[in-house]
């Protein structure tokens, strides 16, 4: 396979089969690829939310103490490529093309005898980094698990350091409906004898998490603890937003876990904190006489941080803000939906190109009752003809794209094109 748009066929076929949970697979797939898992250092990141800009945090301090790093994060915003990083730099086009002329004929011999166990979508990306983060004789990896962890493809490292940076009710329907059931699936990533640093989460779950690492002889490292539980006392950073200082809380903390001959100097991990490049987590971009803040929040927990963020949003402003929303299911939308129309001006219902998409009538039926402004339907190409250009508001107004992670790459597209047209059918998931 030459050509990268076979190949993303090629991809969307195997993400057209629907997801695989288990590890199995992904044992075998990596044992015939020689174990690339095992060449580097890693750290292990799930959680509810969070856990990308962590990641993003701990390869920027990782980085600048000299150390060459690798970065795996899901999904992708734009393009394909921003999953497998190293040292920043995204995985090619043609990288992929040859990467998946070399994974695919294993695929196919290691699932000669039972074609229903051939590797998914996900699992040949996270072959992908293994391979790549190998080959270029990365120091360090830095790995997001995709969803849950227990029975997630990226589970069979076997990190330096285990993360989860929060727990809440997301993805009920493939995790568990309860805070200690999805606690349960994502503290299966502690391995025995190794570290586990936790964020701040519900008590009901930091229970279960304590109880499944002290069965596993793991020590767990505390944000809460060590921070006094005191948002003040965390790290500075440029990304925006008191959680975000959490979040950095758990990096640092996780960069003083790490043992000694990769753990960074404090000075430079608080440096890199301030420094940190993570793109729709509250980004803020000037577009002609307005400003536009991109924010994926897609969840109940994300839902509860957004509101403190656009109560300050107004305070500043003084004005109430014009939102842009588009959201994946009726269950984050209801969640997410109430929080908008308390601090809306207007807001305009978008679609994302995604299957699991809620339609402008479903979100239009959640506010009806509860949001006395205007309620508009458009697009993302009707919102953001081309580079740089908005047509809502007024000059001196801010818009906020919020919901999906899958609309603000969408956006992303738009506004900036030299990232490269979008690919979002290889999106979810």
């Amino acid at each position: 396979m030459t050509d990268y748009a076979a190949v993303q066929d090629y991809l969307f076929s195997l993400k057209a089969r629907g997801l695989k949970f288990g590890i199995d697979r992904m044992r075998g797939f990596a044992a015939a690829l020689g174990h690339p898992e095992l060449a580097v250092p890693a750290i292990h990141i799930a959680g509810t939310n969070g856990k990308g800009s962590v990641s993003a945090m701990l390869e920027a301090i990782l980085r600048a103490s000299g150390r060459k790093t690798g970065l795996y994060t899901s999904p992708h915003l734009v393009r394909l490529g921003e999953r497998v990083q190293v040292d920043r730099r995204q995985l090619t086009p043609d990288e992929i093309v040859a990467y998946t002329a070399e994974l695919r004929p294993i695929a196919e011999k290691v699932s000669a005898t039972a074609p229903e166990d051939h590797p998914s979508f996900f699992e040949f990306m996270t072959a992908m980094a293994f391979l790549q983060f190998a080959r270029r004789k990365c120091e360090v990896a830095v790995i997001e698990v995709g969803m849950g962890g227990r029975l997630d493809a990226t589970n069979i490292v076997s990190p330096e350091v285990a993360v989860i940076t929060s727990i809440g009710l997301d993805h009920c329907e493939f995790l568990g409906d309860t805070l200690a059931t999805i606690a349960a699936e994502k503290a299966g990533i502690i391995k025995p004898g190794r570290p586990v640093v936790i964020g701040r989460m519900p008590p009901e779950a930091e229970a279960v998490i304590r109880a499944i690492a002290a069965e596993r002889g793991a020590n767990v490292f505390s944000v809460r603890e060590r921070f006094d539980d005191d948002v003040t006392r965390c790290p500075l950073t440029n990304l925006a937003g008191d959680y975000q200082r959490w979040n950095a809380a758990t990096a640092l903390l996780v960069s003083e876990t790490l043992p000694g001959n990769i753990r960074p100097d404090t000075a430079v991990a608080l440096e890199a904190l301030r420094r940190v490049d993570w793109a729709g987590r509250w980004q803020e971009i000037s577009v002609g006489d307005r400003q536009l803040i991109l924010d994926a929040s897609h969840n109940a927990e994300g839902a509860a941080v957004l509101d403190g963020s656009l109560a300050r949003l107004k305070a500043q402003t003084g004005r109430s803000p014009v939102i842009v929303t588009g959201i994946l299911g009726p269950v984050r939308a209801r969640a997410l939906l109430p929080v908008l129309a308390r601090h809306a001006r207007e807001i305009h219902l978008v679609t994302p190109q995604q299957e699991r998409a809620c339609s402008h009538a479903a979100l239009a039926e959640i506010l009806g009752p509860i949001f006395a402004g205007a309620v508009r339907i458009g697009s993302v190409a009707e919102i953001f003809p081309g580079p740089g250009r908005c047509t809502l508001g007024e000059p001196g107004d801010t818009i906020v794209v919020t919901g999906s992670i899958y609309l603000i790459g969408e956006v992303l597209a738009r506004l900036e094109p030299e990232r490269g047209a979008g690919e979002g059918r290889l999106q979810d998931f």
